[in-house]
């Protein structure tokens, strides 16, 4: 396979991605030739029925597995040219991770939560960013609480601070909204949202939620491992008729 060629405007890149578990008879594809781009400041979110393959696909994007064949490229930085410690460094610096069950340290307060990737490398805060996410996740009066003293929402604004303190290039989030209540969870969408457009973050979303999928710019839509739709400029209701198109749903 020739050497992938980064797009000047993509932030994050896949080509021809392939997952297989398993050989002979018994191997199942996970994803099947995936090829695809995001650009900087663009917010996607991946659909499919469970099973789909749309988590090993953002698992392979965030460089948390490695692809049976085909490539990544973080930045232009092809993943599988990069040695153990390399990637390490890319998914602490360039990445950014939000997860449904927030994945907070107990004993640390929402501001270490928060901290924690400079503190684990050793890198010193820039504080106008800190203030800056602090102020728009509206985390002021929270900083000293342990999660346990935190609700849901709360816990979820954190990590979303978390993931974005390093300044990544690109952030994933998994599900970010499927332990929050429904106005909670428009409010965390609306601060992605606001990640894209007023810090230029490139963000990835895992959803099953149509109306989570309305905030982002367009919807990949996947069935049996492979990209079979997207919508762009989604609204709820062309999310659902495009699952019902694709038999998705």
């Amino acid at each position: 396979m020739s050497a992938p060629t980064r797009q000047p405007d993509h932030t994050l890149q896949a080509f021809d991605l392939v997952k297989r578990y398993g050989e002979g008879a018994s191997a199942v594809t996970a994803v099947a030739g995936v090829s695809v781009g995001f650009r900087r400041g663009e917010f996607t979110a991946v659909m499919g029925a469970s099973g789909s393959g749309k988590s090993t696909l953002m698992h392979l994007l965030a460089g948390l597995d490695t692809p049976t064949s085909g490539r990544v490229a973080v930045e232009g930085r092809d993943l599988s040219r990069l040695g153990d410690r390399e990637l390490t460094v890319l998914r602490r610096e360039r990445i950014g991770f939000v997860f449904q069950a927030f994945n907070l340290l107990p004993t640390l307060t929402a501001e270490q939560n928060i901290l924690l990737p400079l503190t684990l490398a050793g890198r010193r805060p820039d504080r106008s960013l800190l203030e800056q996410l602090v102020r728009s996740l509206h985390l002021g009066d929270r900083l000293r609480h342990r999660p346990g003293e935190l609700s849901g929402g709360q816990q979820q604004r954190v990590a979303v601070a978390r993931a974005l303190i390093t300044g990544p290039a690109v952030v994933f989030a998994d599900e970010p909204t499927g332990a929050l209540d429904t106005a909670t969870g428009r409010e965390l969408l609306t601060h992605l949202r606001a990640a894209c457009t007023e810090l230029g973050r490139t963000v990835v979303m895992v959803t099953h939620d149509p109306g989570a999928a309305a905030y982002a710019d367009r919807v990949l839509l996947l069935s049996d491992g492979a990209l079979c739709g997207t919508v762009e400029d989604p609204t709820p209701r062309s999310v659902l008729d495009a699952l019902a198109r694709t038999g998705e749903r």
